[in-house]
């Protein structure tokens, strides 16, 4: 199941930022930010809860709302 999430992640150095906290609740190489998209898209490839995503950005200073799929 992937799960997809509108961030405000905005270019290569925040996703550096944020990689410690995603690699540890998703898994390393289980998720990816779309840069391109204007939505700054984080693509996870597993179910995941909505708050356990915000709780792991918001202490790198980051937010994330799930996207309906």
């Amino acid at each position: 199941m992937t799960t997809k999430f509108k961030t405000n992640i905005k270019c290569d150095g925040c996703v550096a930022k944020v990689t410690p906290s995603l690699n540890e609740i998703a898994g390393e190489s289980h998720w990816s930010v779309d840069l391109k998209d204007p939505q700054r898209i984080l693509t996870i490839d597993s179910e995941m809860d909505e708050q356990k995503i915000n709780l792991a950005l918001n202490k790198v200073g980051y937010k994330a709302e799930r996207l309906q799929n």
